[in-house]
């Protein structure tokens, strides 16, 4: 036995889940927005876990629509910088993806941005 109660075991969970959801310095309020308090930790924990599958599953789809425009694009009769400019914005979408799959969810929405903005411009290239 190593002493510990069921107590000190929530805790030391509770302390660990609110340092990982708060990895990249994101504010987690809870749902009335008050910055937290004793019964907040439960919903930042929830809160967290569905950011990360969001930013997660938003990077996949942005990655695979991006993959998808370059495949088309390099088949048809598009200068080569648009395939070229929709396979970089894909990338970022899926380093993005990555970033948010580990937590760091506001450097993930960024990525997402940036890789869209990418795509934008190949866009705008054809």
């Amino acid at each position: 036995m190593s002493g510990r109660t069921d107590s000190d075991t929530h805790e030391h969970i509770r302390a660990d889940a609110g340092t990982d959801a708060d990895a990249d310095g994101g504010d987690l309020a809870g749902p009335e927005g008050d910055g937290g308090g004793d019964g907040d930790g439960e919903y930042a924990v929830e809160d967290a876990r569905r950011a990360r599958w969001t930013a997660t599953a938003a990077g996949a789809v942005l990655t695979l629509a991006g993959l998808a425009a370059s495949l088309l694009r390099l088949t048809g009769s598009a200068p080569a910088l648009v395939p070229a400019a929709y396979a970089l914005g894909a990338a970022v979408c899926a380093l993005g993806a990555l970033l948010g799959a580990r937590g760091r969810t506001r450097r993930a929405l960024w990525l997402l941005i940036a890789g869209v903005m990418v795509m934008a411009v190949g866009d705008q290239s054809d």
